[in-house]
């Protein structure tokens, strides 16, 4: 079985989609196999991942120009946002964020776009193959790129990266470790049901907590389902909570109003 493979039929393209199969330790063909759940997609418009025998669902692709990230940093609220009531901006501005769990990077756009200097940290190979592509195509748009220039994009293990940090690396500390599925939410976003089929839940999340900690310089802020339990039941300083969503924040210094 061949569960996940690259196809481009683009020949402009053949290098680029060369260099990331090789990356990805995949095969590259013109067309998938009958038998392949997931396929990665190379052509002009970037890079996409699909299921090529389920059409319901669509492509995922990471795109950072993409309308709702558009209307959302011109009319999402600024600093009056949620998140960015939980990082600290009201507080601090230009604050350098390590965004462990980065997933397809929406949260780290959000800052970016409010001037923080964002790290991402994803360790499953494919999406951080999407992000790369995400951020070499924003470059084509100065708008977006004045946003993405200050985005930096490491793939591997987050646990294994904040524990190479030396004390108060980063300013803050984002995490956002996948949550199991209750079932009891039928529209799962497209994005998590890609990410249900590859890389399943966390289980490892509570591992994050204490090197994020040992390497934030003002918080680490977890962001979870509004019912979940803290990470590694441990108690936070404090919790925004929304309808959905709560953010946990573990102040260890400085800014200590939220």
């Amino acid at each position: 079985m061949t569960p996940v493979c690259l196809v481009c039929n683009e020949s402009e393209l053949l290098q680029q989609a060369n260099d990331i199969a090789h990356q990805l330790d995949i095969p590259q063909l013109k067309q998938p196999p009958a038998e392949a759940e997931l396929v990665l997609e190379l052509n002009i418009e970037g890079l996409k991942l699909l299921r090529p025998h389920d059409k319901s669902v669509g492509a995922l692709q990471v795109d950072f120009n993409d309308g709702a990230l558009t209307w959302r940093r011109q009319h999402g609220g600024g600093t009056g946002q949620a998140i960015a009531k939980a990082i600290g901006l009201k507080q601090k501005k230009g604050l350098s964020v390590l965004d462990a769990t980065a997933g397809t990077g929406t949260d780290s756009f959000v800052l970016a776009a409010l001037g923080c200097r964002v790290t991402m940290i994803e360790r499953h190979p494919i999406v951080a193959a999407l992000l790369q592509d995400a951020l070499s195509r924003a470059e084509l748009n100065p708008e977006v790129h004045d946003i993405t220039q200050h985005m930096s994009l490491h793939h591997g293990s987050s646990v294994d990266y904040m524990t190479s940090l030396s004390e108060n690396s980063f300013d803050v500390i984002f995490l956002d470790p996948m949550f199991p599925h209750t079932g009891k939410n039928a529209q799962v976003k497209k994005s998590m049901q890609y990410f249900r089929d590859m890389v399943g839940k966390d289980e490892d999340a509570d591992d994050l907590l204490a090197p994020a900690l040992a390497a934030a310089t003002y918080r680490v802020v977890v962001k979870r389902p509004r019912k979940s339990p803290f990470l590694m039941g441990k108690k936070p300083t404090l919790s925004h909570e929304g309808k959905a969503n709560r953010f946990d924040i573990y102040v260890n210094k400085g800014m200590k109003d939220a």
